[in-house]
């Protein structure tokens, strides 16, 4: 087993993802050029909506998310836990996920988070070539 996360549902746009952000909130705003970022990683990222949250795909297989809650919202890895990350911007202890917590009044370092969607990309894409051998 690779340990990907794999969905055969995902596509090039998705409608529901459309929806997710037509929402008036706030949170789900601060997070949607974010989301652009990770639609313009390469020509194969496609999307859906996976435990009620914008997921991206390399193909099938999930890199990362966005997600809105009451107070912040997250730009979450699926394989955050080996990104490189100098400038501490990962959050969370799981075995292999890690999230960016973002705050209306606060502003994320964008560099660095730009720079930890292009890894995560990139990440998907070797960890895809690894499954094929």
């Amino acid at each position: 087993m690779d340990g990907l996360f794999r969905f055969a549902t995902a596509q090039r746009r998705d409608h529901d993802v459309e929806a997710w952000f037509a929402h008036s909130d706030p949170l789900r705003g601060l997070v949607q050029p974010w989301f652009k970022r990770l639609r313009a990683c390469g020509p194969d990222v496609r999307e859906l909506i996976h435990d009620r949250r914008p997921t991206a795909c390399a193909g099938d297989a999930a890199f990362a998310y966005v997600d809105a809650h009451a107070q912040h919202a997250n730009i979450g890895f699926f394989f955050g836990a080996f990104l490189s990350d100098p400038a501490g911007l990962l959050e969370g202890a799981g075995k292999r996920m890690r999230h960016v917590k973002l705050r209306v009044d606060r502003r994320p370092d964008e560099d660095a988070l730009s720079d930890l969607i292009r890894s995560a990309y990139r990440d998907i894409l070797q960890r895809l070539d690894a499954s094929k051998s």
